[in-house]
């Protein structure tokens, strides 16, 4: 009971508590809409700030991913981890929502970076981060988004291996808007490029 409760339908309580959990009942509610497998259950505890714990259930798609800082991340039941690729040519990157980012003044500099990269997909939701944590692609970008969106995935891609950050290069705050996620080798070369 003494526990902080973030729900996307139900609000905040207690947000100041030691502990918080975060709950997006049913994220990408669009694909839901149009009767596509691309949304999920997302579960997180930001313990004294800091993400701790992450469940990603996406029934509909087949896929169950945790993590819990420090103990490895899982994927239906197998352990996972990022890829190792090192340098963009070979890189596969994945966009999740772009509106802001598309139409602010660092879109010339993402455009240029893309035109490096071996390849862009747009997995979106859950799914691009599943596949980052488990080593099928490289990094996530993303705009758009708020905590309940990315707070259980950020656990599981970093206990992964990866990095996640917001586009900033901060920690992932529940102000946090957009994301860059990497599998970590990737992660200061591709901040550098949308920054440059």
């Amino acid at each position: 009971p003494d526990y902080g409760f973030y729900g996307e339908e139900t609000g905040q309580h207690a947000m100041q508590a030691e502990n918080v959990w975060l709950v997006d009942p049913l994220d990408g509610t669009k694909s839901f809409v149009r009767d596509t497998p691309f949304f999920s259950t997302q579960i997180a505890l930001l313990r004294r700030g800091e993400l701790v714990l992450g469940v990603s259930s996406a029934c509909a798609y087949g896929e169950l991913a945790w993590a819990e800082q420090g103990g490895g991340a899982w994927l239906n039941g197998q352990p996972i981890r990022v890829s190792t690729q090192a340098t963009a040519d070979v890189a596969i990157l994945s966009t999740g929502n772009l509106k802001t980012l598309a139409t602010g003044p660092r879109w010339p500099a993402v455009g240029r970076m893309i035109g490096r990269l071996s390849r862009i997909r747009g997995y979106g939701d859950f799914l691009h981060y599943h596949l980052l944590a488990s080593g099928r692609i490289d990094a996530v970008i993303e705009s758009d988004v708020n905590i309940l969106d990315v707070g259980a995935c950020a656990v599981i891609v970093e206990a992964a291996g990866g990095r996640f950050t917001d586009l900033e290069g901060r920690p992932l705050t529940p102000q946090s808007t957009g994301v860059l996620a990497t599998n970590g080798r990737l992660h200061q070369s591709i901040y550098d490029a949308i920054h440059a």
